[in-house]
């Protein structure tokens, strides 16, 4: 039987080019990392790309982990990354100035009452714009001044993305609500 390895012998022998290490990584954090690349991509496809192409940047710059964080946080921080990066590559953000949204509701929205698959499906469907500022505010707690570095766009245009989002997606629960209560 295998010995178990611990974090940082995973990582070490990561660092050396072991293939049946970065399995093993590969292995501890994909499922986890696949649903954090939903949430900002439209297709299961799409969050393959960003998690393969994440990967490839864990395993070539793993030897700069500092262990300053958790092994999962800094990888999930390459994901986020890759998956801004490839929204970057879309027209999205200069559409995104051209979007004037009001705030009808201060309310937030509640998600408790769904399954996490139905919630990445809700986010998965909100525009490009709005699903990155969603996931960066919201589930990552970036401000919206980071968002706005991160993201090329203004400080107002992250805000504007973001009650957008949260409109769009009240509108789809209680839609979700409503068909639910119908059957």
């Amino acid at each position: 039987m295998p010995a178990i390895l611990t974090e940082q012998d995973l990582i070490s022998k990561c660092c050396r080019g072991d293939r049946a290490s970065q399995r093993q990584l590969y292995q501890n954090y994909a499922e986890k990392m696949l649903v954090v690349a939903l949430r900002y991509t439209k297709s299961i496809e799409a969050a393959e790309d960003v998690l393969q192409d994440a990967f490839i940047k864990v395993f070539t710059k793993i030897d700069t982990f500092q262990g300053e964080a958790k092994l999962e946080t800094w990888i999930t921080r390459i994901v986020i990354n890759t998956a801004l990066n490839a929204i970057r590559k879309s027209v999205w953000i200069s559409e995104m100035d051209e979007l004037k949204t009001e705030i009808s509701d201060p309310n937030e929205v509640v998600l408790a009452d769904f399954h996490w698959r139905d919630l990445v499906g809700f986010i998965q469907s909100l525009p490009t714009g709005c699903q990155a500022v969603f996931n960066l505010y919201a589930i990552e707690g970036y401000t919206h001044q980071e968002i706005a570095r991160a993201l090329d766009v203004s400080e107002s245009t992250s805000k504007s993305q973001y009650a957008r989002a949260k409109s769009l997606l009240r509108n789809i629960i209680e839609r979700e609500e409503k068909e639910g209560y119908e059957k």
